[in-house]
């Protein structure tokens, strides 16, 4: 595993010192990014020993990319390496299934890497502002690595995400608002209560959990980049962590070849992405009155919105924002005829898809990996009201 050699801030590539917790940048509050000598682990020799030592055994899930992340003890429940389903009736369509990790949802990914360095650090007190599943993956992480979860969340968030937070132990805080006022809680209250701020985009190592997401689907491919990636994109962590998984891919020699078009997800109730990216704008502005029921993307305006609109427009990508009525439609229609139960999230992707080959962005031909970043199992009220 290497060493971390240093953090890098995605907005005035000002570097910051690995050796002690980092928020954000000191200078321009951008979000940090990590980076290593990953001379150790370049070519194809490095890339097809991933998983074949005897060391490797205990190295399972995202953590058979060690060469890829931080030298520490990893605080592990089993995450990641999640399956890549071909789907039933689209002949190159992938969904990756992301409701296989702990506490169901990709949110285990980025959360197992922020509690590991938080360990790492010595630090006792965690808070995080959620829509939901960041919540429950914040407080399991917790609990298995013996430390305080301070949670902030709205009040109407689906009852499983309450009920896992509180069941883990975290002290769990219901907010009469959407996440952005949940943030600006925890940045009142971080410094009095001593608590270290592992928000989205706040931290850097939630990014590297995330971005093993972008790793695992190359693998999974045969070490061959798709044609598009549909991803659902509330604070967009994800596409952001595959995204900088690519780059890295590509100056190891593991993969080669254009680079995916990445296309952002998002509901007609709460679409910053969508509009800035269609009004040609670098940043979002937030957007008032958001509402949808696919809670995961009620973010009034992502932290690395100007990174998410740099990403879309270098893949040559797009966003897309879908109605409820279709989201919940696509749910339905892959439940029934896939036999998959997703996430009201995951089904914006699958509806998104649809979107987008009616609209001739793209053809049924094309390789296409669509995310479902939960299962539906978890949603049971929320999807119990539409079925």
């Amino acid at each position: 595993m290497p060493q971390v050699a240093f953090l890098e801030c995605s907005r005035c590539h000002l570097h910051h010192d690995p050796a002690t917790p980092q928020t954000v940048c000191t200078a321009c509050a951008g979000s940090l990014y990590v980076r290593y000598d990953l001379s150790a682990a370049k070519g194809t020799a490095a890339r097809d020993r991933i998983g074949t030592t005897e060391q490797d055994k205990r190295w399972s899930g995202m953590w058979r990319y060690r060469d890829v992340l931080p030298s520490v003890e990893p605080v592990t429940l089993g995450e990641g390496w999640t399956p890549m389903l071909p789907s039933r009736r689209f002949e190159s369509v992938w969904l990756k299934e992301e409701g296989a990790n702990p506490t169901g949802t990709f949110k285990a990914r980025g959360l197992a890497l922020a509690v590991t360095m938080a360990r790492h650090y010595d630090l006792k007190k965690l808070a995080a502002p959620t829509a939901g599943n960041a919540g429950g993956a914040l407080a399991a992480y917790a609990a298995a690595a013996g430390m305080e979860a301070h949670i902030f969340m709205p009040r109407d968030t689906p009852m499983a995400n309450q009920v896992e937070c509180r069941a883990y132990g975290a002290h769990l805080n219901l907010v009469d608002g959407l996440i952005s006022d949940c943030g600006r809680i925890v940045g009142e209250r971080k410094g009095p209560e001593g608590w270290f701020d592992v928000s989205t985009l706040k931290e850097p190592y939630r990014v590297e959990g995330k971005k093993t997401m972008g790793y695992e689907l190359v693998e999974q491919l045969g070490w061959e980049y798709p044609d598009a990636v549909f991803y659902p994109t509330g604070g967009g962590v994800g596409m952001i962590g595959m995204w900088k998984a690519f780059e890295e891919l590509e100056q190891l020699g593991w993969v080669s070849g254009k680079r995916p078009k990445m296309i952002a997800v998002q509901a007609a109730g709460c679409a910053p992405v969508v509009r800035a990216f269609e009004q040609g704008e670098a940043v979002s502005q937030m957007w008032q009155d958001a509402h949808t029921s696919a809670s995961g993307l009620r973010v009034p305006k992502p932290y690395g919105d100007y990174i998410l609109l740099d990403i879309l427009r270098q893949s040559e990508g797009t966003a897309v924002a879908l109605s409820d009525d279709a989201i919940f439609a696509s749910l339905k229609d892959w439940a029934s005829r896939e036999g998959l139960l997703l996430s009201p999230e995951g089904a914006a992707a699958t509806a998104a898809y649809d979107h987008l080959i009616a609209t001739g962005f793209l053809k049924k031909s094309d390789r296409v990996v669509l995310f479902n970043t939960g299962t539906g199992n978890k949603y049971t009220d929320v999807i119990g009201a539409r079925v």
